[in-house]
Protein backbone atom coordinates (compact mmCIF):
# COMPACT_ATOMS: atom_id res chain seq x y z
CA UNK A 1 0.00 0.00 0.00
CA UNK A 2 1.23 3.87 -0.75
CA UNK A 3 1.41 5.96 2.47
CA UNK A 4 0.26 9.50 1.57
CA UNK A 5 0.75 13.20 3.17
CA UNK A 6 -2.60 13.78 4.59
CA UNK A 7 -1.83 16.67 6.23
CA UNK A 8 1.11 19.53 6.70
CA UNK A 9 1.83 22.47 8.85
CA UNK A 10 4.40 24.73 10.64
CA UNK A 11 4.86 26.77 13.78
CA UNK A 12 7.02 29.52 14.94
CA UNK A 13 7.22 30.83 18.54
CA UNK A 14 6.16 34.05 19.60
CA UNK A 15 9.37 36.25 19.57
CA UNK A 16 10.98 37.38 16.68
CA UNK A 17 14.40 38.44 16.59
CA UNK A 18 15.50 41.06 13.52
CA UNK A 19 18.92 39.90 12.30
CA UNK A 20 20.20 43.18 12.72
CA UNK A 21 19.37 43.42 16.82
CA UNK A 22 20.58 39.67 16.77
CA UNK A 23 23.86 41.03 15.63
CA UNK A 24 23.94 44.18 18.06
CA UNK A 25 23.76 41.77 20.79
CA UNK A 26 25.65 39.64 19.62
CA UNK A 27 28.48 42.36 19.40
CA UNK A 28 27.76 43.22 23.14
CA UNK A 29 28.24 40.21 23.91
CA UNK A 30 31.36 38.98 22.28
CA UNK A 31 33.13 42.05 21.04
CA UNK A 32 35.37 42.62 24.10
CA UNK A 33 36.11 39.17 24.88
CA UNK A 34 36.26 36.97 21.82
CA UNK A 35 39.23 38.26 19.98
CA UNK A 36 38.26 36.97 16.12
CA UNK A 37 34.44 38.38 16.71
CA UNK A 38 35.14 41.78 14.34
CA UNK A 39 36.58 39.48 11.33
CA UNK A 40 33.08 37.38 11.97
CA UNK A 41 30.93 40.35 12.72
CA UNK A 42 29.91 40.59 8.97
CA UNK A 43 28.68 36.70 8.50
CA UNK A 44 24.99 38.53 10.31
CA UNK A 45 24.91 40.30 7.17
CA UNK A 46 26.10 37.69 4.55
CA UNK A 47 23.70 34.35 6.34
CA UNK A 48 20.93 35.59 4.15
CA UNK A 49 18.73 35.86 7.06
CA UNK A 50 16.21 38.54 8.02
CA UNK A 51 15.40 37.34 10.97
CA UNK A 52 14.32 34.28 13.18
CA UNK A 53 12.20 32.78 16.21
CA UNK A 54 12.74 32.29 19.55
CA UNK A 55 10.76 30.33 22.20
CA UNK A 56 12.76 33.20 24.68
CA UNK A 57 12.42 36.69 24.33
CA UNK A 58 16.17 38.69 23.57
CA UNK A 59 16.56 40.04 26.93
CA UNK A 60 16.96 36.38 28.09
CA UNK A 61 20.17 35.75 26.20
CA UNK A 62 21.96 38.37 28.10
CA UNK A 63 22.72 36.42 31.26
CA UNK A 64 23.96 33.45 32.20
CA UNK A 65 22.22 30.36 32.01
CA UNK A 66 22.68 27.02 33.17
CA UNK A 67 21.10 23.34 32.65
CA UNK A 68 17.87 23.70 34.32
CA UNK A 69 16.95 26.96 32.97
CA UNK A 70 17.58 26.13 29.61
CA UNK A 71 15.70 22.82 29.86
CA UNK A 72 12.86 24.12 31.33
CA UNK A 73 12.49 26.71 28.68
CA UNK A 74 12.90 24.02 26.12
CA UNK A 75 9.86 22.32 27.85
CA UNK A 76 7.65 25.48 27.84
CA UNK A 77 8.12 26.29 24.32
CA UNK A 78 8.35 22.77 22.84
CA UNK A 79 5.21 21.89 24.70
CA UNK A 80 3.25 25.18 23.09
CA UNK A 81 4.92 24.27 19.62
CA UNK A 82 3.65 20.84 20.04
CA UNK A 83 -0.06 21.64 20.68
CA UNK A 84 -0.04 24.35 17.43
CA UNK A 85 1.41 22.47 15.36
CA UNK A 86 -0.19 19.19 15.71
CA UNK A 87 -3.39 20.45 16.30
CA UNK A 88 -3.11 22.72 12.73
CA UNK A 89 -2.02 19.30 11.00
CA UNK A 90 -4.44 17.57 12.04
CA UNK A 91 -7.00 20.36 10.83
CA UNK A 92 -5.70 19.94 7.31
CA UNK A 93 -5.65 16.50 7.36
CA UNK A 94 -9.73 17.00 8.41
CA UNK A 95 -8.74 14.30 11.49
CA UNK A 96 -8.87 14.49 14.89
CA UNK A 97 -6.29 13.95 17.55
CA UNK A 98 -8.32 11.10 19.12
CA UNK A 99 -8.23 8.91 15.55
CA UNK A 100 -3.85 9.17 15.85
CA UNK A 101 -2.67 5.97 16.34
CA UNK A 102 1.03 6.60 16.45
CA UNK A 103 2.49 10.01 17.11
CA UNK A 104 6.68 10.11 16.24
CA UNK A 105 8.22 13.26 18.07
CA UNK A 106 11.64 14.05 17.00
CA UNK A 107 13.41 16.72 18.65
CA UNK A 108 16.83 16.96 19.87
CA UNK A 109 17.36 20.49 21.69
CA UNK A 110 15.99 19.29 25.10
CA UNK A 111 15.05 16.44 27.71
CA UNK A 112 11.89 15.55 27.93
CA UNK A 113 11.33 12.49 30.43
CA UNK A 114 8.37 11.63 29.77
CA UNK A 115 8.76 13.11 26.14
CA UNK A 116 6.90 15.83 25.00
CA UNK A 117 3.87 13.99 23.27
CA UNK A 118 3.27 12.55 26.93
CA UNK A 119 3.37 16.02 28.28
CA UNK A 120 0.90 17.27 25.95
CA UNK A 121 -1.27 14.14 26.45
CA UNK A 122 -3.98 15.47 27.94
CA UNK A 123 -4.55 18.39 26.02
CA UNK A 124 -3.94 17.00 22.79
CA UNK A 125 -6.68 14.50 23.90
CA UNK A 126 -4.67 11.75 22.25
CA UNK A 127 -6.26 7.83 22.98
CA UNK A 128 -4.80 5.99 25.58
CA UNK A 129 -3.53 2.79 23.52
CA UNK A 130 -1.70 5.46 21.01
CA UNK A 131 1.93 4.20 19.88
CA UNK A 132 4.57 6.73 20.67
CA UNK A 133 7.59 6.82 18.66
CA UNK A 134 10.48 9.44 20.62
CA UNK A 135 13.53 10.05 18.80
CA UNK A 136 16.73 12.29 19.38
CA UNK A 137 19.76 13.05 18.20
CA UNK A 138 18.87 13.35 14.73
CA UNK A 139 19.46 17.31 14.38
CA UNK A 140 19.10 18.74 10.87
CA UNK A 141 18.29 15.52 9.45
CA UNK A 142 15.59 15.03 11.14
CA UNK A 143 12.52 16.41 9.70
CA UNK A 144 13.26 13.77 6.57
CA UNK A 145 14.26 11.03 8.73
CA UNK A 146 10.70 11.74 10.76
CA UNK A 147 8.78 11.90 7.80
CA UNK A 148 10.83 8.46 6.59
CA UNK A 149 9.83 6.90 9.87
CA UNK A 150 6.16 8.45 9.72
CA UNK A 151 6.20 6.76 6.26
CA UNK A 152 7.48 3.54 7.58
CA UNK A 153 4.73 2.98 10.75
CA UNK A 154 2.46 3.79 8.23
CA UNK A 155 3.34 1.40 5.13
CA UNK A 156 3.77 -1.21 8.22
CA UNK A 157 0.40 -0.88 10.28
CA UNK A 158 -2.59 -0.58 7.27
CA UNK A 159 -5.00 1.72 7.60
CA UNK A 160 -3.02 3.71 10.72
CA UNK A 161 -3.03 7.29 11.00
CA UNK A 162 0.45 8.62 12.03
CA UNK A 163 0.89 12.03 13.44
CA UNK A 164 4.79 13.43 13.08
CA UNK A 165 5.58 16.38 15.20
CA UNK A 166 9.42 18.14 14.60
CA UNK A 167 10.07 20.60 17.40
CA UNK A 168 13.59 22.26 17.92
CA UNK A 169 14.26 25.47 20.18
CA UNK A 170 18.09 25.85 18.91
CA UNK A 171 18.67 29.60 20.34
CA UNK A 172 18.32 27.69 24.32
CA UNK A 173 22.05 26.31 23.49
CA UNK A 174 23.23 29.96 22.54
CA UNK A 175 27.08 29.93 24.88
CA UNK A 176 28.75 33.24 25.80
CA UNK A 177 30.92 31.45 27.81
CA UNK A 178 33.24 28.37 25.58
CA UNK A 179 34.39 31.74 22.98
CA UNK A 180 34.47 29.30 20.20
CA UNK A 181 33.58 30.23 16.00
CA UNK A 182 31.26 27.76 16.00
CA UNK A 183 28.89 29.58 19.05
CA UNK A 184 29.02 32.85 16.26
CA UNK A 185 28.05 30.93 13.32
CA UNK A 186 25.62 29.00 15.72
CA UNK A 187 24.17 32.45 16.78
CA UNK A 188 24.09 33.89 13.32
CA UNK A 189 22.18 31.71 11.84
CA UNK A 190 19.88 29.46 14.47
CA UNK A 191 16.25 29.70 15.19
CA UNK A 192 13.15 28.08 16.46
CA UNK A 193 10.40 26.59 15.23
CA UNK A 194 7.95 23.32 14.65
CA UNK A 195 6.57 21.48 11.78
CA UNK A 196 3.78 18.56 11.91
CA UNK A 197 2.68 16.14 9.39
CA UNK A 198 -0.10 13.29 9.18
CA UNK A 199 1.01 10.25 7.32
CA UNK A 200 -1.70 6.86 6.48
CA UNK A 201 -1.83 4.89 3.93
CA UNK A 202 -5.95 6.01 3.85
CA UNK A 203 -7.20 8.05 0.77
CA UNK A 204 -6.58 11.57 1.13
CA UNK A 205 -9.15 13.96 0.92
CA UNK A 206 -8.54 17.25 -2.10
CA UNK A 207 -7.63 17.77 -5.05
CA UNK A 208 -4.00 16.53 -4.69
CA UNK A 209 -2.58 12.94 -3.52
CA UNK A 210 1.04 13.37 -1.82
CA UNK A 211 2.59 9.64 -2.13
CA UNK A 212 5.41 9.28 0.13
CA UNK A 213 7.89 6.49 -0.83
CA UNK A 214 9.86 4.67 1.19
CA UNK A 215 13.30 6.72 2.87
CA UNK A 216 17.38 6.13 2.82
CA UNK A 217 20.27 7.22 4.75
CA UNK A 218 23.62 7.32 4.50
CA UNK A 219 26.20 7.21 7.37
CA UNK A 220 29.85 8.39 6.60
CA UNK A 221 32.30 7.19 8.90
CA UNK A 222 34.78 8.64 10.83
CA UNK A 223 32.31 12.08 10.66
CA UNK A 224 31.32 12.39 13.99
CA UNK A 225 32.97 15.61 15.04
CA UNK A 226 31.33 17.68 11.94
CA UNK A 227 27.86 18.24 13.70
CA UNK A 228 26.45 17.97 17.01
CA UNK A 229 26.06 18.36 20.42
CA UNK A 230 28.91 19.12 23.37
CA UNK A 231 27.47 18.38 26.51
CA UNK A 232 28.66 20.12 29.70
CA UNK A 233 27.44 21.73 33.28
CA UNK A 234 26.17 24.81 31.48
CA UNK A 235 24.10 22.93 28.96
CA UNK A 236 24.31 21.84 24.84
CA UNK A 237 27.30 23.49 22.57
CA UNK A 238 27.10 23.18 19.38
CA UNK A 239 29.56 20.93 16.99
CA UNK A 240 29.38 22.78 13.16
CA UNK A 241 32.73 21.92 11.65
CA UNK A 242 33.64 24.60 9.45
CA UNK A 243 34.47 22.00 7.00
CA UNK A 244 30.41 21.68 5.97
CA UNK A 245 30.22 23.09 2.94
CA UNK A 246 33.35 21.56 0.97
CA UNK A 247 32.18 18.22 2.25
CA UNK A 248 28.53 19.18 1.10
CA UNK A 249 30.96 19.62 -2.45
CA UNK A 250 32.59 16.80 -2.07
CA UNK A 251 30.35 13.97 -0.87
CA UNK A 252 26.70 15.08 -1.81
CA UNK A 253 26.58 14.42 -5.41
CA UNK A 254 27.47 10.68 -4.49
CA UNK A 255 25.37 10.08 -1.77
CA UNK A 256 22.37 11.59 -3.79
CA UNK A 257 23.28 9.19 -6.64
CA UNK A 258 23.03 6.17 -4.32
CA UNK A 259 19.59 7.51 -2.76
CA UNK A 260 18.09 8.16 -5.95
CA UNK A 261 18.66 4.81 -7.67
CA UNK A 262 17.49 3.31 -4.45
CA UNK A 263 14.44 4.76 -4.89
CA UNK A 264 14.27 3.78 -8.65
CA UNK A 265 14.90 7.44 -9.77
CA UNK A 266 17.38 9.20 -11.96
CA UNK A 267 18.39 12.93 -11.67
CA UNK A 268 16.41 13.75 -14.45
CA UNK A 269 13.14 12.33 -13.27
CA UNK A 270 13.46 14.32 -10.33
CA UNK A 271 11.10 17.88 -10.90
CA UNK A 272 12.18 19.49 -7.79
CA UNK A 273 14.55 18.50 -4.72
CA UNK A 274 13.31 19.77 -1.66
CA UNK A 275 16.35 20.39 0.82
CA UNK A 276 17.12 21.38 4.49
CA UNK A 277 18.61 25.11 4.28
CA UNK A 278 21.45 24.83 6.30
CA UNK A 279 22.36 28.30 5.32
CA UNK A 280 23.59 30.41 2.79
CA UNK A 281 26.70 28.82 1.59
CA UNK A 282 25.38 24.87 2.16
CA UNK A 283 22.82 25.64 -0.15
CA UNK A 284 25.06 27.06 -2.58
CA UNK A 285 26.79 23.79 -2.42
CA UNK A 286 24.00 21.54 -2.42
CA UNK A 287 23.06 23.33 -5.89
CA UNK A 288 26.64 22.57 -7.32
CA UNK A 289 26.98 19.46 -6.17
CA UNK A 290 23.46 18.33 -7.63
CA UNK A 291 24.15 20.51 -11.09
CA UNK A 292 21.13 22.55 -10.58
CA UNK A 293 21.22 26.30 -11.49
CA UNK A 294 22.36 29.09 -9.03
CA UNK A 295 19.19 30.13 -7.47
CA UNK A 296 17.41 26.95 -8.00
CA UNK A 297 16.38 26.66 -4.02
CA UNK A 298 14.79 29.82 -3.66
CA UNK A 299 12.36 28.17 -1.47
CA UNK A 300 15.18 27.16 0.79
CA UNK A 301 16.76 30.73 0.46
CA UNK A 302 13.15 32.17 1.29
CA UNK A 303 12.85 29.78 4.65
CA UNK A 304 16.24 30.60 5.97
CA UNK A 305 15.43 34.34 5.08
CA UNK A 306 11.95 34.44 7.14
CA UNK A 307 12.73 31.97 10.40
CA UNK A 308 16.72 31.44 10.11
CA UNK A 309 17.65 27.51 10.19
CA UNK A 310 15.50 25.49 12.60
CA UNK A 311 17.35 22.43 12.62
CA UNK A 312 15.03 19.18 12.06
CA UNK A 313 11.67 21.17 11.42
CA UNK A 314 13.56 23.64 8.17
CA UNK A 315 13.07 21.27 5.57
CA UNK A 316 9.19 20.68 6.08
CA UNK A 317 8.80 24.51 6.03
CA UNK A 318 10.36 24.16 2.43
CA UNK A 319 8.42 21.51 1.83
CA UNK A 320 4.98 23.42 2.34
CA UNK A 321 6.31 26.54 0.59
CA UNK A 322 6.26 24.64 -2.24
CA UNK A 323 3.06 22.77 -1.77
CA UNK A 324 1.76 25.49 -1.04
CA UNK A 325 2.93 27.15 -4.19
CA UNK A 326 1.35 24.87 -6.14
CA UNK A 327 4.55 22.47 -6.80
CA UNK A 328 3.67 19.09 -8.23
CA UNK A 329 5.92 15.84 -9.45
CA UNK A 330 8.24 13.57 -8.46
CA UNK A 331 10.60 15.36 -5.74
CA UNK A 332 13.39 14.44 -3.62
CA UNK A 333 13.41 15.63 -0.02
CA UNK A 334 17.02 15.72 1.12
CA UNK A 335 18.76 16.50 4.73
CA UNK A 336 22.13 16.42 6.30
CA UNK A 337 22.86 15.79 10.11
CA UNK A 338 24.89 14.58 13.23
CA UNK A 339 26.49 11.21 12.43
CA UNK A 340 27.60 12.61 10.25
CA UNK A 341 24.29 11.46 7.96
CA UNK A 342 22.28 12.26 5.27
CA UNK A 343 18.66 11.54 4.52
CA UNK A 344 16.36 11.15 1.95
CA UNK A 345 12.72 10.67 1.04
CA UNK A 346 10.98 10.47 -2.41
CA UNK A 347 7.32 12.00 -2.91
CA UNK A 348 4.75 12.27 -5.53
CA UNK A 349 3.00 15.44 -5.77
CA UNK A 350 -0.59 13.75 -7.95
CA UNK A 351 -3.62 15.90 -8.88
CA UNK A 352 -6.61 13.50 -8.22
Amino acid sequence: MTAYLHGLSTALPPHCLDQSEVKDRAAAIFGKTYPQFDRLFRTFETAGIEKRYSVVPIDWFSSPRGWKERNDSYGKGARALFVEAAEAALADAGWTSDEVDCVVTVSSTGIATPTLEAQVFSRMGFRDDILRVPVFGLGCAGGVSGLSIAQSIADGRAGAKVLLVVIETCSLAFRADRLQKADIIATVLFGDGAAAACVSTGNPRGQRRIALDPGHQKIWPDTLGIMGWDVDDTGLGVVFDRSIPSFVSEEFAAASAWALGQAGHTHDAIDRFVCHPGGAKVIAAIEAALHLEPGYLDAERQVLRDAGNMSAPTVLFVLKALLDDGASGQMMACALGPGFTASYLPLRVEAT
